[in-house]
């Protein structure tokens, strides 16, 4: 890894934290920087997850700091987002790193469309049966194991929808996420599909956003932050679908 692949992740990753602790969608950045500096697609996916689950402690710890506290609210949804992150990051990981990049770059657009749209809490509306809440947050586990970009956002979307006030929604999102991460990451490390360097690197990118963007989800101003993801992750699609380089 060449100095300016470092840099990359680094800032990289500090934006994509930044944006993951106010909604979500951080990782329809950090995957394709991390393919870029030369990490292939399956080991990229396990790679990010080392970031993300330290990123979610340290953006929990920051919400905590604030005041912003949610744990029992978010019980109901941990055992079937563990259920479906298992089964989807096994599925996931018996793919070849061209199609996971494939996947990817094709679900990179819509993340991105959904993420321009800023989430407001929802106090109207339909409410989900249980059973239908556990069917729904199990599919949600299932596709963040298996893909994790944009989760922030699909999590956000139907807490909000609950009636949670948008920063309790957006705490039990970070708490769920991490509930995903403990348990799609030790399928990754046993099949060996992660990349330690590049993950170091990347984490401490992350974490350093994660904290600061809790502190900007409190205080509002996300704005320019988004756009910049924004932008760079369309740049990047290309890569993933192998248009150029």
């Amino acid at each position: 890894m060449v100095w300016w692949e470092a840099l990359l992740l680094f800032v990289g990753g500090g934006a994509a934290g930044i944006v993951n602790a106010m909604a979500g969608g951080g990782s329809s950045l950090t995957v394709p920087l991390l393919v870029l500096a030369g990490v292939p697609g399956n080991f990229a996916n396990g790679t990010n997850r080392i970031g993300i689950f330290v990123s979610n402690g340290t953006t929990i710890w920051s919400f905590h700091r604030q005041g912003v506290r949610a744990y029992k609210e978010a019980l109901p949804f941990f055992l079937p987002v563990v259920i479906g992150s298992l089964i989807g990051s096994i599925a996931i990981s018996q793919v070849t790193d061209r199609t996971f990049e494939t996947i990817f770059g094709i679900l990179i657009l819509p993340i991105i469309f959904l993420s321009l749209k800023e989430p407001k809490a929802i106090r109207e509306g339909p409410k989900f049966s249980k059973a239908a809440t556990f069917i729904l947050f199990l599919f949600i586990g299932v596709y963040a194991g298996a893909i994790q970009m944009g989760v922030g956002l699909v999590l956000l979307a139907f807490l909000t929808r609950s009636g949670l006030p948008l920063m309790k929604a957006n705490f039990v999102k970070v708490l769920v996420t991490l509930a995903i991460t403990v348990t799609a990451l030790p399928v990754f490390i046993v099949q060996g599909k992660v990349r330690w360097l590049p993950a170091l690197i990347l984490t401490v990118g992350l974490s350093a956003g994660g904290w600061l963007g809790a502190r900007i989800a409190v205080k509002g101003g996300e704005r320019i932050i988004r756009i910049f993801m924004i932008i760079a992750a369309i740049g990047l699609t290309g890569r993933l679908l192998g248009l150029y380089g």
